[in-house]
């Protein structure tokens, strides 16, 4: 079985071309959500965070991603320590998740999936580019957040241009090019290598 990474930049749009692949039979591993997990789920995670940046990311006693967010875009040094704490944790599980697959590929999810280094354990890599103003819109509309904030958090992920010599494959999602066909297309591809 093939492990094909899926990445792109923050609002790209890769939740919905997994969704899409799913609904063709492809098995995909959330890692973004599965390290969301780990803040709530796994202790040690979540004392290391505490010990990091406080008892103010657990507001009585519940994980609050918003806080965390917005204190890891602001201190480098810190996401670094969280990211090694985290990245090796979903890493780990990942692999544990594409050894069940049977189908003639999965999909891994994952917006750093460059940085963490993760994708050195797939065979391919999948880059869903977007326009910065759709990408803006998405953001904004389903986090409610501010550019600026918006814009801090693009600054620390890699680009586009930077991840493409990384990826073999590219969809675009830029409400031109059809998303389904894209994927339809892709999927053909990709199952019979």
């Amino acid at each position: 079985m093939r492990k094909i990474g899926i990445t792109g930049g923050i609002g790209s749009g890769k939740s919905t071309v997994c969704k899409l692949f799913e609904m063709l039979g492809i098995p995909v591993f959330y890692a973004d959500d599965v390290a969301k997990k780990l803040y709530t789920d796994d202790e040690e995670v979540k004392e290391k965070t505490i010990r990091i940046f406080g008892e103010g990311v657990y507001p009585n006693g519940q994980f609050d991603r918003g806080i965390l967010a917005a204190l890891i875009f602001q201190d480098e040094q810190k996401r670094q320590q969280l990211n090694a704490i985290i990245h090796p944790k979903v890493l780990a599980l990942g692999e544990v998740w594409m050894k069940q697959q049977t189908a003639s590929f999965a999909l891994k999810e994952a917006a750093l999936l460059i940085e963490s280094n993760s994708y050195k354990q797939l065979d391919d890599i999948i880059l869903v580019v977007s326009p910065l103003q759709k990408k803006m819109e998405r953001i904004m509309q389903r986090d409610q957040l501010t550019e600026e904030q918006i814009e801090l958090r693009m600054r620390r992920q890699m680009t586009d241009e930077e991840k493409r010599p990384f990826c073999k494959y590219e969809i675009i999602n830029d409400d031109e090019h059809l998303l389904i066909e894209q994927v339809m297309k892709l999927g053909r591809i990709l199952g019979k290598s």
